[in-house]
């Protein structure tokens, strides 16, 4: 009889039904192969993807690097002014550290004699190499400069620069890629002997190791022990798009990517991406990755200049940077480290002598960061980033792995930095209103910025008061008035007779104009050279509309781009500029006639370290007239400094420099101003209120002590001003004469250009003044104080309305 298929038949639990025993199994079978054939139906298409995938992101490596930007590098030469202090603030920020002077980055100091170990470095003119020097200093001056190793009588030597800013992409990451054959075999071969000894014959999985740590974890009851390759590691570093979160998908994604990674690259391709990808620290926001950058960052140091021990260091934190910091946790760090070490050592990579060594030795941690430099600077980068803009939009150069070389001199800006806060603290009180500042510094030889400060508060970006506060500049553009005059040597010189007698200018539409002297008085008729030291308003106006105020608008824009309206208020200083834009205008005084552009960037390389642009090309040479014209204002401001509005200086202790300067006030004492240079330097420094409130300060008041305070620390050589194309005599009344004569006074004039000479006439009458105050007692400053006279320089220069 036949049975009903649908119709279930009962049986017994312990008998095996023969009958339906293969056809039992063969369902088995078939679930099996259609599961794997689900499996591998899913399989095959994902793996194809992950390829891809790999193809499309390891095959192609392109890591976002940051620009970083240099200072200047230090050029040591005989004769260059230099102090002890100021060589220690430069190796410092270059991250040099005083030790034996014999290994790179290294500094000895004896006495007057420093033995400094310079590393190699890229510059706007090429290549720079490593080299030990030895030099003296004395009476502030580098006396020698030899090569440490035997060079006798070097020319010159330049440092490798400090780092000053970082210009991250979209992520903060700091890196330097390095080559795996520019990487030290033993930090190669030490990082597998602790991360992945089976390294070289695993293919991206280690399943004995998987194993063994499944075990270790196993019988400790927590996760005590790794398993993951270097493969592995790199595919969850970031680089490939792994998340770091601990799952089974992450996981298994991870063995997928190191499998595949394994089977397309060779391992020194996939070495070469783990030293490059590697995180090793975290400065706030900024990530580190990379040994070359880790290196750096830790030690201070090039790859190339580590010990063992830092090596093992390097390579033992590798595990966890947080947790293994060496600057928060150094008894964790030396605990790791020696762990390292004993990896290395016991894998045969380093003897028995040197494992004992690198065991004694300390940590060997660089106190700070080494050269890993955010933006120290944000008011000097600003600079940088303005100058950079026209070549270089900013998504173009964040990130792009380029080299920016800057004209800075850390000396100089932390001068500059010291001064500020000095003076705004002896300045600052509660009947002024909170005072602000903003400087520039240049080098007069070649127009290089190499200090700025935009605001009190140094570190914090914000607004640019070197750049961008535009302020009324007062008295600074009288030299600019009688620089016109001089221009003219068959009318005017130093020594011409001006009228300082109350002036009225006639406006137009019956307007007139009357200024007057900020003291009050008039000085009668006066020598041009006094006028503009003593800064005397009515003479100035007459010297300013016999040249034109057309003409000194004109001057203002070939000089420095300023657009100013031609009035006659003009003579006097009515407009508004920044500091950045008087110190372009004073550069061509400080640079002896030359139109000097000032530049921040000197220049910018490539990755390589070939030159893309270059921002420090010589300036055209001084046309012959500018440059006498720029020497006779440059005497005549001497003489500003040496008794004028600025003899403050001198009695600071600044006469050695011999500085030419000028200083300004707008109406009510709001701005206080300060131009000055040296033989070196030029410094223009603003003080005021950015409520534009009355502080009470004038020039010589506010503004200048700030420059003296730069200039009391920063080496600068004395000003001397060149001869060429001029004549000197010695003048009585209007006619040359001899030195010997009554009343004989010294100028300088146009080759030619000097007055008739006379046998000693009769001295002309002193100058007349129209008040009762004073007489010849008062006039040479004799029977006053300090203040007395540093009071009546301050009224000289101050405004009228």
């Amino acid at each position: 009889m036949a049975r009903n298929p649908h119709k279930p038949v009962p049986y017994d639990e312990d008998e095996i039904d023969d009958d339906n025993s293969p056809r039992w199994r063969g369902r088995l079978v078939t679930l099996v192969l259609a599961l794997a054939a689900l499996g591998l139906g899913f399989l095959v298409p994902y793996m194809i993807y992950l390829n891809h995938e790999v193809g499309e992101r390891f095959g192609q490596l392109q890591w976002q690097i940051p620009t970083r930007v240099y200072a200047r590098p230090l050029r040591l030469e005989p004769g260059l002014r230099m102090d002890a202090d100021t060589l220690r603030t430069e190796l410092a920020a270059a991250a040099y550290r005083e030790g034996d002077g014999q290994a790179p980055g290294t500094y000895l100091h004896d006495g007057s004699r420093w033995v400094i170990a310079s590393r190699g470095f890229n510059d706007v003119d090429g290549a720079v190499a490593a080299r030990r020097v030895e030099l003296r200093l004395a009476s502030g001056r580098v006396t020698r400069l030899e090569g440490a190793d035997g060079e006798k009588g070097l020319a010159q030597a330049r440092l490798d620069p400090a780092r000053i800013a970082t210009l991250y992409g979209q992520k903060q990451e700091e890196r330097r890629l390095v080559r795996i054959q520019d990487v030290p075999d033993l930090l190669v071969t030490g990082l597998q002997a602790v991360e992945d000894r089976d390294f070289a014959h695993h293919h991206g999985i280690d399943v004995g190791g998987m194993m063994r740590a499944a075990w270790v974890n196993l019988r400790s009851g927590a996760a005590r022990q790794g398993a993951s390759t270097l493969t592995q590691q790199l595919a969850r570093s970031g680089l490939l798009g792994i998340g770091r979160e601990q799952t089974f998908t992450r996981k298994g994604k991870e063995i997928l990517y190191a499998i595949l990674i394994e089977s397309r690259y060779d391992k020194g391709t996939i070495l070469e991406a783990y030293l490059n990808q590697v995180y090793l620290g975290q400065r706030g926001a900024q990530a580190v990755h990379g040994v070359a950058a880790g290196a750096e960052f830790w030690f201070g140091r090039d790859l190339k200049n580590l010990s063992t021990e830092q090596i093992a260091l390097l390579v033992g934190i590798v595990r966890g940077p947080s947790y293994y910091d060496p600057r928060r946790h150094p008894a964790r760090a030396l605990e790791r480290r020696n762990f390292a070490l004993g990896e290395m050592h016991e894998t045969g990579l380093i003897d028995d002598a040197e494992y004992k060594r690198a065991l004694e030795a300390p940590l060997g941690i660089s106190e700070t960061p080494g050269s890993l430099s955010a933006n120290r600077f944000p008011a000097y980068i600003d600079l940088v980033r303005r100058q950079l803009a026209h070549d270089y939009p900013a998504d173009a150069l964040a990130g792009a792995g380029l080299t920016v070389m800057s004209g800075m001199s850390p000396s100089a800006q932390a001068y500059a930095e010291a001064a500020v806060t000095r003076a705004l603290k002896d300045l600052g009180n509660e009947k002024r209103p909170p005072l602000e500042s903003g400087l520039v510094v240049t080098d007069v030889h070649n127009g290089d910025v190499v200090a700025l400060v935009g605001s009190r508060d140094f570190a914090t970006p914000g607004f640019n008061r070197a750049i961008e506060a535009r302020r009324p500049v007062g008295s600074l553009i009288k030299p600019f008035v009688n620089l016109l005059a001089l221009a003219q040597p068959g009318r005017w010189s130093l020594a011409s007779w001006v009228d300082d007698s109350p002036v009225t200018v006639a406006l137009g539409r019956g307007r007139t104009w009357e200024p007057g002297n900020s003291d009050g008085r008039s000085h009668g008729t006066v020598r041009l050279v006094d006028a503009l030291a003593h800064s005397y308003n009515q003479a100035t106006v007459r010297i300013g509309m016999a040249v034109d105020p057309e003409r000194i608008a004109a001057l203002l824009k070939t000089l420095a781009g300023i657009e100013a309206q031609p009035n006659p208020a003009l003579i006097l200083g009515s407009l508004d500029q920044s500091p950045y834009a008087m110190a372009q205008l004073y550069q061509f005084l400080a640079s002896d006639g030359e139109i000097q552009p000032l530049h921040a960037v000197r220049g910018v390389l490539d990755a390589d370290g070939r030159a893309l642009n270059r921002y420090d090309k010589a300036p055209a040479p001084a046309q012959p007239g500018d440059a006498v014209a720029a020497r006779l204002i440059t005497i005549a401001l001497q003489q500003a400094v040496s008794g004028g509005t600025g003899r403050r200086l001198v009695a600071d202790g600044l006469g050695h420099l011999a500085a030419a300067g000028k200083t300004g006030t707008s109406n009510d004492g709001r701005d206080s101003w300060f131009a000055g240079w040296t033989g070196d330097h030029l410094a223009v420094v603003w003080m005021g209120n950015d409520q534009n409130e009355a502080t009470g300060l004038y020039g010589a008041t506010g503004a200048m002590r700030v420059w003296s305070n730069i200039f009391r620390n920063l080496p600068s050589a004395t000003l001397k001003v060149s001869d060429t194309g001029l004549d000197w005599a010695w003048v009585v009344g209007s006619a040359s004469t001899d030195a010997s004569c009554e009343g004989a006074r010294r100028f300088a004039f146009v080759a030619g250009q000097a007055p008739a000479y006379e046998p000693c006439p009769l001295p002309e009458p002193a100058p007349v003044e129209d008040s009762g105050r004073g007489g010849w007692r008062e006039w040479f400053g004799f029977g006053r104080d300090r203040d007395d006279q540093e009071a009546e320089a301050a009224r000289e220069e101050a405004p009228t309305p």
